[in-house]
């Protein structure tokens, strides 16, 4: 019996991913301005958000 090839799900980008895109990119700048400033609570929090769970949920949505 033969295997059927199957071909993986194509992504696609949403108003969602937009969304979702600009907000990581957002944190990112944000967090990037305020480490330039010298936080040190705030600006890990902003990064860690834009890389760990907006960025990705970008991709993934």
């Amino acid at each position: 019996m033969a295997k059927k090839k199957t071909e993986p799900a194509a992504l696609q980008f949403t108003r969602e991913n937009g969304i979702l895109g600009a907000a990581g990119v957002f944190c990112l700048a944000l967090g990037y301005w305020l480490l330039a400033q010298g936080s040190i609570t705030a600006a890990p929090l902003l990064l860690v958000l834009g890389y760990v769970v907006l960025i990705p949920m970008a991709i993934i949505r």
